[in-house]
């Protein structure tokens, strides 16, 4: 018989994580559409109102703002996005084989990781290097948009953009679209971002600006406590949040409040990044096959993750949602194990 998910069931789960290596403790939040089941759990280095940094989950909340100016009519995601950035940005932005695509590049592209745009982190840059490693090692540097923009037109590209059946995840598309949100609102991406924490009284979440904040969770590296501010506070969209705040934002983002409900499933286009994730216009979409878990099939996960094992994901099958972290950028891939012990617990609607 089915062991139903109480509040000591998920703490048992999360208990469990602070054995695995390199794993200092977690947090998590599942709800459900008909509210029959609210419960958060903590562990290790975590309480369950601890703040801690969402990494790309960030790009949900930069959705859900584009999204709801595309609903408002202020964008269409069809828009070329040399319509709203300077000539200087655009100009040798996307070199392909000796051609210059940046021209064609629309909202929905950098939505979708269709833009064939090199990724400025996880990439090589034209001096060979990793950004991403470099932070991992705790050499922490400032990326604002300027130079992000910069390094990109010097970095290689991956394909035409909207190239049928192509897509590649890269954190250069959302750094462009703060830039295009930022034409369209007449705000900085940080001033957007905090207009919808505000909206959602959200009032435990914040961009990162100050170089002294310390008052969340270190993100980890293995058993290394990563000190990034410089980092963190030059990109204008990273966010420190906690399980509850991400908790109403991903309900409120399922339930239509930036995107009509009825229209969400136009989002749905995807395109795989990497197993075992695809990406649509905005969402991101965690998909286990039945011959990988055949006894205990895994429901689709639809949503968002980070890189630290930062999550915000709704189960449309089992119509709940679950947000979290477990803190750590070596082994993100925990987090879904997490996910997967959770919903097993969980029947269907």
């Amino acid at each position: 018989m089915k062991e139903e998910l109480n509040e000591s069931g998920l703490n048992r789960i999360l208990a469990d994580l602070v054995t695995k290596r390199h794993i200092y403790g977690a947090v998590f939040y599942v709800s459900s559409d008909d509210g029959s089941i609210d419960l958060e759990g903590a562990s290790g280095d975590f309480k369950r109102d601890s703040r801690y940094y969402i990494a790309s989950v960030n790009k949900l909340l930069v959705s859900a703002v584009t999204l709801r100016l595309c609903s408002e009519g202020k964008l269409d995601l069809r828009d070329k996005i040399s319509e709203y950035l300077s000539g200087e940005v655009i100009r040798g932005l996307h070199l392909h084989r000796g051609k210059d695509y940046s021209s064609s590049i629309t909202i929905a592209h950098l939505m979708s990781h269709t833009s064939g745009l090199p990724c400025y982190l996880t990439d090589r840059q034209a001096n060979g290097r990793r950004v991403m490693s470099e932070l991992e090692a705790g050499i922490d540097q400032a990326w604002p948009i300027e130079r992000v923009v910069q390094e990109t037109k010097r970095m290689k590209t991956h394909f035409p953009p909207g190239k049928e059946g192509k897509a590649r995840y890269s954190d250069t598309n959302y750094r462009i679209l703060g830039s295009v949100l930022e034409s369209i609102t007449g705000d900085p991406v940080n001033v957007v971002l905090k207009n919808l924490f505000q909206e959602l009284s959200m009032s435990e979440t914040h961009v990162c600006e100050d170089l002294d904040d310390t008052n969340f969770v270190p993100i980890r590296y293995k058993s290394e406590a990563i000190q990034i501010p410089l980092y963190l506070t030059s990109t204008q969209d990273d966010v420190i949040s906690t399980a509850v705040d991400q908790m109403k934002f991903l309900k409120s983002f399922f339930n239509g409040v930036f995107f009509p409900k009825e229209r969400l499933h136009e989002l749905e286009k995807w395109n795989n990044v990497f197993f075992p994730f695809s990406y649509g216009i905005g969402l991101q979409k965690f998909s286990l096959p039945r011959v990988l878990s055949p006894l205990h099939p895994v429901p689709d996960m639809v949503g968002h993750c980070g890189s630290t094992g930062s999550v915000a994901f709704y189960v449309p099958d089992r119509g709940i949602y679950l947000t979290g972290s477990l803190n750590q950028q070596a082994r993100p891939n925990v987090a879904f194990q997490t996910m997967i012990r959770i919903v097993g617990k969980i029947g269907h609607k």
